[in-house]
């Protein structure tokens, strides 16, 4: 070896020691990146591992906090815990909270549009609500209804179409309804009360005491799934079908807007994405359960399953429409709601009819064929 390539071999072992000595002490010397912690405080209107509702909340509590590696720390809290349940708008809207999960019905006493994105009379199906909110213009509205109350808010959860409740007698006419005390919120017990019923707004928690106290002769809730651990069984063995009140109920996620406003765009898009997430996976697990709940009712409880006849019916379709142009007059952001609702309804419903509820007629005649 030459004595230039010796000079050449040791200058270049030279340059490169010192490079990854001061790579290391860049390393070692570095501070830490600590990336401070943001706190939200979530209340919710449903009790504590309540069988789907609560769960479902729970999840969506926990699963924050795992998408951003512990960077949203999130309290959660079940109704009565922190705040009733009803009290939970009030708590985040003021800024005490951070977000509630809940149903935004009960809120039409606030404004009427609230209603819609839950659910209302006659209303829209899972697969045309999430296409109203995400394609047709709902989500907007929610921004727009939500701005007035210092509310940023996003779809966390859907229970499909509801049963049309627990009643202690069979109800053959429209008449039955006369001065039957129901637990039922929203616009669905406006339509009762067009039908002479008294409609009661309770929270989930108080239902079954007031069922079995005769403070109420009947109750709607959710579906097999979810009413089968309230017990109603005990004091309603007449289950009826199909909720025209609630036919895809969907629950949200409301957040104090100056909080959300203040989050940094990664996080907006974080949350975002949880709510989407268990906004489809309480559907799954809704729809995945329901049949098998229901077997249950029938078969060890004793509970009777009975469809409302198209008297019925057509007398809730009646009313339905005299509450909505009550609403509609309310003031012209109730209206603005409506007429996007009812236009999701026509032209997502209608390619509805040819698809999934054609399809789903016809598969059932031929399996019950052969």
């Amino acid at each position: 070896m030459t004595e230039t390539k010796k000079m050449d071999r040791r200058s270049f072992i030279k340059k490169a020691g010192v490079g990854a000595g001061v790579a290391a002490a860049s390393t070692v010397a570095a501070p830490a990146i600590v990336q401070a912690k943001t706190e939200m405080v979530i209340v919710s209107t449903w009790p504590r591992d309540f069988p789907g509702l609560g769960i479902s909340a729970q999840r969506v509590a926990k699963r924050i906090p795992e998408l951003t590696d512990g960077r949203i720390n999130v309290t959660y809290f079940a109704s009565g815990e922190k705040v009733g349940a009803f009290d939970s708008f009030d708590e985040v809207a003021s800024g005490k909270s951070q977000a509630y999960i809940a149903a935004d019905y009960y809120w039409k006493g606030k404004h009427p549009g609230w209603a819609y994105f839950t659910a209302v009379p006659f209303g829209l199906v899972y697969s045309e609500m999430d296409a109203w909110m995400k394609y047709g213009g709902g989500q907007d509205l929610l921004d727009e209804i939500g701005a007035e109350f210092g509310i940023k808010g996003f779809p966390v959860g859907n229970t499909g179409v509801q049963m049309g409740g627990w009643f202690n007698k069979e109800m053959e006419s429209a008449d039955d309804f006369k001065g039957l005390k129901m637990r039922i919120p929203g616009l669905g017990g406006d339509v009762l009360a067009k039908l002479g019923a008294s409609p009661v707004s309770l929270p989930g928690s108080q239902i079954y005491e007031n069922l079995v106290s005769g403070a109420v002769d009947a109750t709607e809730w959710v579906g097999p799934y979810n009413d089968y651990f309230m017990k109603f069984y005990e004091a309603a063995k007449y289950y009826y079908y199909p909720g025209m009140h609630e036919p895809a109920s969907q629950l949200c996620m409301g957040m104090n807007k100056s909080w959300w406003e203040g989050l940094s765009k990664t996080d907006q898009a974080i949350i975002e994405a949880a709510c989407n997430e268990e906004n489809s996976r309480q559907m799954a697990e809704t729809n995945a359960n329901n049949g098998a709940f229901l077997n249950k009712l029938i078969t060890e409880h004793g509970v009777k399953l009975r469809k409302f006849n198209d008297d019925i019916y057509d007398s809730f379709g009646e009313a339905a429409k005299e509450v909505f142009d009550e609403t509609r007059q309310h003031s012209k952001l109730a209206a603005k709601i409506h007429d996007s609702f009812a236009k999701a309804r026509a032209d997502v419903g209608a390619w509805n009819g040819l698809s999934d509820t054609a399809y789903t007629i016809q598969r059932n005649r031929v399996l019950e064929i052969g």
